[in-house]
């Protein structure tokens, strides 16, 4: 497997991104240890918040909501997935699938430690979290999902989605900085688009995010399937707490949210919103979900 990593000279003086960077190896079953990169902020003692992004973001989607909840006295960690951020880069599309981004991530999670975390998903970041929620319960104590799913190939995909994932497999540019602009409902400045282009230093670099929507399990003869199927099936026995938190404006996810009420059983009672935004909803949205998640962790802690 042939790894590539963005020069650190790529990070200098991003925008609103003055955050400390921090590394450690995570391994899958079937691949050699890479350097994930992630965020640390706040108390190491406090209560630990875990921030997963999505295709074809990484940890500079949270960095508005970071601040927040740290100055509230929680420890806060945001990975960037292998293939996007500061962390590696395998250099071939074929070099990602499903069960490696979850191995990934939890390796991430078993070398730090981390248990009884309160686990904020989006987009992808929804497919691996909540997999490793009904996987590894322990680990995860509270679960916010925003604008996020568990696909199980029982849904035909939108076309919307048929469309994007053609977009991301034969574009022969991926700008992630207009995609993530595309996504939203507020205008997104030069410069914070620059700051989602800064992994991607050229078309090399982006596997990865081509990679993410052809692994989406739209159907049932999908290797993910049987997985994501007992996923489904323990989160049914989920009595946790959890919150969804989805943006009205959604093309592709803002409905999703119906079914994780519904079939969740610790959503119960809780306080679910809609909020003004679109897919990005942390970038939207930031500030408000921060609020949101920190007013939400006093009633359940």
């Amino acid at each position: 497997m042939h790894v590539l990593r963005t020069p650190d000279s790529r990070f200098e003086n991003l925008e609103g991104y003055p955050f400390v960077a921090n590394y450690l190896d995570v391994s899958a079953s079937d691949t050699q240890p890479l350097r994930m990169h992630f965020l640390d902020e706040g108390p190491v003692d406090g209560p630990p918040i875990v921030l997963l992004h999505g295709e074809p973001t990484w940890s500079y989607l949270y960095r508005t909501m970071i601040p927040l909840l740290a100055e509230s006295g929680y420890r806060v960690l945001a990975p960037d997935l292998i293939g996007f951020g500061r962390s590696d880069k395998p250099a071939r599309i074929a070099d990602y699938t499903y069960l490696r981004h979850v191995e990934w991530v939890t390796s991430w999670f078993e070398r730090l430690k981390l248990r009884d975390v309160t686990l904020f998903v989006q987009d992808w970041g929804s497919l691996i979290g909540l997999r490793i929620a009904a996987e590894h319960s322990d680990r995860v104590g509270r679960l916010v999902v925003a604008n996020g799913a568990l696909p199980a190939g029982q849904q035909r995909p939108s076309p919307g989605f048929l469309a994007w994932r053609a977009f991301a497999r034969y574009s022969p540019v991926l700008p992630a900085g207009l995609i993530v602009a595309g996504g939203t409902v507020r205008r997104v400045p030069p410069k914070v688009r620059a700051g989602y282009d800064a992994p991607f230093p050229d078309k090399t670099y982006q596997a990865g995010a081509r990679a993410f929507p052809q692994l989406v399990p739209t159907s049932p003869t999908d290797p993910a399937i049987p997985a994501n199927r007992a996923a489904w099936r323990a989160l049914g026995q989920w009595e946790k707490p959890l919150l969804a938190i989805f943006g009205d404006r959604d093309p592709i996810l803002g409905r999703a949210d119906a079914a994780l009420i519904k079939h969740v059983p610790g959503a119960a009672g809780q306080p679910h919103a809609r909020i003004r935004a679109s897919h990005f909803i942390q970038e939207d949205s930031g500030p408000e979900l921060a609020e949101r998640v920190l007013s939400w962790q006093k009633a359940v802690l």
